[in-house]
């Protein structure tokens, strides 16, 4: 079958064209993230981050890759699966509770077992909808997705597929088109162009995206290492690792990661730009301290 997934991009990841923004466009759109960023850690559940565990992010990574989306494609559909996944743990413990009250014995291990018969289907889902809000790269068909399922052996009909996309949709009222950490690096970037950065912005854009896969496949080893040594202790309270969870999550705080540590890779003498940003962007409250969270 000739679909649209199986065929050759038009695009190949173009670079975005840095320093060209109004600086009116610059500020609104970092507000605006930053206000985001900020509800986003603001309302934490426990369960957050639970489901970009390497393991996951690879398979999605790979599975992009396979179908040829474009890097915002990939951190969508990972992020949308992160979403929706802890939404249902979190609904599925309500009512798990609610049957306990009622008098009826815990009902958690057939919910788990709900969520493990269906994971693999909302995974497929959120690529396909993550493929859908991408413009200029290949969509993610039924018929492409029923193939892929099909090969592991599962036995889903159009329908089903169908009902998982609005499933996901339903549980995310519908607002699935959220800022990834891409957006946020991107825009730094951006400001940065603005401000004169001296790095040509091909090389420090795919070191960013280089550095920021590997953040998402190595994320449990960064943070696990940057908690300890940032309270000089190897062995954190549980305390301490619940209060961090605002750090894991912080995309504002990920994105200058990134991009410091993409600059001194390449360039380590205009370190110093990124370290103005940083000042720039602790006083303007849009950027937290690590060290106040633990």
């Amino acid at each position: 079958m000739g679909s649209r997934a199986q065929a050759a991009p038009r695009y190949r990841d173009p670079v975005p064209a840095f320093g060209t923004a109004a600086p009116e466009a610059i500020e609104d759109a970092l507000m605006r993230l930053a206000a985001e960023n900020e509800r986003h850690l603001s309302a934490l559940p426990e369960e957050a981050g639970c489901f970009r565990e390497p393991r996951i992010v690879e398979f999605m990574f790979l599975l992009a890759d396979k179908w040829r989306l474009d890097q915002a494609a990939r951190y969508q559909a990972v992020e949308l699966l992160e979403r929706f996944m802890t939404k249902q743990v979190e609904q599925m413990a309500k009512s798990s509770r609610k049957h306990c009250e009622q008098g009826g014995g815990s009902s958690w291990s057939s919910l788990e077992e709900q969520i493990y018969n269906t994971f693999v289907l909302r995974l497929v889902s959120c690529i396909q909808l993550a493929s859908k809000l991408s413009l200029h790269y290949n969509r993610v068909n039924s018929d492409v997705a029923l193939k892929f399922l099909q090969s592991l052996k599962f036995s889903y009909t159009k329908q089903e597929l169908l009902e998982s996309e609005l499933a996901v949709l339903k549980a995310l009222h519908f607002q699935v088109n959220v800022s990834t950490p891409l957006a946020y690096v991107e825009l730094l970037l951006e400001v940065l162009g603005y401000n004169g950065c001296f790095l040509p912005t091909k090389p420090l854009h795919q070191m960013c995206i280089e550095l920021l896969d590997f953040s998402y496949l190595s994320r449990d080893a960064i943070y696990d290492t940057l908690l300890k040594t940032t309270i000089e202790n190897s062995a954190p309270s549980k305390l301490q690792v619940a209060k961090f969870l605002t750090v894991k999550e912080d995309f504002m705080l990920l994105a200058v990661g990134i991009i410091s540590t993409s600059m001194f890779i390449l360039n380590p003498g205009h370190w110093k730009q990124v370290q103005s940003l940083v000042k720039v962007l602790a006083l303007c409250g849009l950027l937290k301290c690590s060290r106040k969270h633990v």
